[in-house]
Parts: structure tokens; C-alpha cells; sequence
């Protein structure tokens, strides 16, 4: 059941920030993706980043017009978090073509975790357009096979990727961490007067790296 603030101005005002960054998260993929499959290493590789480019622009165009809906410039709502994902990504550049599927499986599969657990305290209609953008496992399951089929070709990759995968975590993590007290998310979110914001978050935090390593286990990875 949610339990999002009585408070419209509040709930509205961490709306449009969950929008925002959401928003700009997509398209950052989306330009992400389309510019790593210009190293793929066969056509097929290429096609696969590339039709997930695709639907991590079809995940911004749905965020963006919700923000269109409330009467907000989706471009103003993501320009907050510009400025943090960007770094991220520039601190966490891959070096070759097998780091950049990881990093976007890590990122895919976190991300996904993380709204989905952060939907149980939105509205019904919020909650519906999360579990839209990260409805079934496409994008994911693709990354997979593609990492499957380069570690059967080359068992030498599992340690340095599991090292590698080992590494995003944490940034991903640290970087959602700071920016849900930089941004008061949990405040906002449950309510800054009530117990536990700081303990939903680092409860989050335990679940995503949970969900994480059982994923990099179910690969053949230390996660």
C-alpha cells in the first residue's frame, strides 16, 4: 500500500524531481548505448545495443510526457540532475566492448530494482507508469545472452568483469545514496517528521546489493 505524503505541493515537488531524474537517466542510456554500439564486435552485436537504445528512448518519451501532463518542461525537471549522471558516467567509462555490456546490464538491472522498490509508496497512477517503463526484462535479458556467449567464448573475462561489476555497484550505490540526501528523496517521500527516512535508503541500498549479487552469481561472477 503507498503512503506518500498527504502534502500535493510536497508529493508534486518529489514527483517532478523522481521525473526529472528518471527522464534524463533514459535518455542518458539512450545516448549511451547507441554511441558503445559503434564498437560492437559483430553486426548482431551491434543490433542487439541498438534496439536497446531504442527502447531506453521509448522509457524517456513515456517519463516525459507525464512530466508534460503536470504541466511541467521536461528539459527544466532533468537539468538538476545533469550534472551528477554525467560525472557518473565519466567516472565509470568502460575500456573495452565486454565492460561497456556490463556496465549497462549493472546499470539496466539496479536501476529497475530501485524504482520497483521505491513504487511501493507512490501513488496508483505513478506506480502504473514505473512499472510501464520497467515492464518485463527485455533490455536485460539481452545483456545477458550477450554476456553468456562472450564468457563461454572467453572464460578468462569472468575475473576481470566480476572486478569491474564489483566497482559499478559501489558507484552506482554511493552515487543513489548522495543523491537521495542531496535531493531529500526519503524525506519527501515517507516524510521528513516520521522515523526512517536515512534507514529506508540504506535498507534499499542492502535489497539493490542483494539483488545484485545473485544476478552476478546466476552469471558465473563474483558479484
Amino acid at each position: 500500500m503507498s503512503r506518500f505524503p498527504a502534502d500535493p505541493a510536497r508529493y508534486n515537488s518529489f514527483l517532478r524531481d523522481l521525473f526529472g531524474v528518471m527522464a534524463y537517466t533514459e535518455l542518458s542510456a539512450f545516448e549511451r548505448l547507441s554511441s558503445d554500439a559503434r564498437y560492437a564486435p559483430t553486426l548482431h552485436d551491434r543490433a542487439a545495443l541498438g534496439r536497446i537504445a531504442v527502447i531506453e528512448f521509448q522509457h524517456y518519451e513515456l517519463v516525459s510526457s507525464r512530466l508534460e501532463a503536470m504541466g511541467l518542461d521536461t528539459e527544466e525537471a532533468m537539468l538538476p540532475f545533469q550534472p551528477s549522471v554525467d560525472h557518473f558516467h565519466k567516472r565509470t567509462r568502460p575500456a573495452d566492448w565486454h565492460e561497456s555490456l556490463i556496465k549497462a546490464y549493472v546499470i539496466d538491472t539496479v536501476s529497475a530494482d530501485a524504482y520497483r522498490a521505491m513504487s511501493r509508496y507512490l501513488d496508483a497512477g505513478t506506480r502504473a507508469l514505473v512499472e510501464q517503463v520497467q515492464a518485463g526484462d527485455e533490455a536485460a535479458a539481452v545483456l545477458r545472452e550477450r554476456l553468456r556467449a562472450a564468457l563461454a567464448d572467453d572464460p578468462k573475462l569472468a575475473s576481470r568483469l566480476a572486478l569491474w561489476a564489483r566497482r559499478l555497484l559501489g558507484e552506482v550505490l554511493n552515487e543513489a545514496q548522495r543523491m537521495s540526501f542531496e535531493h531529500a528523496f526519503a524525506d519527501r517521500l515517507i516524510g521528513a517528521d516520521e522515523d526512517g527516512p536515512r534507514e529506508l535508503v540504506r535498507a534499499l541500498l542492502r535489497e539493490l546489493a542483494a539483488n545484485h549479487a545473485r544476478r552476478m552469481t546466476q552469471l558465473g561472477l563474483a558479484g
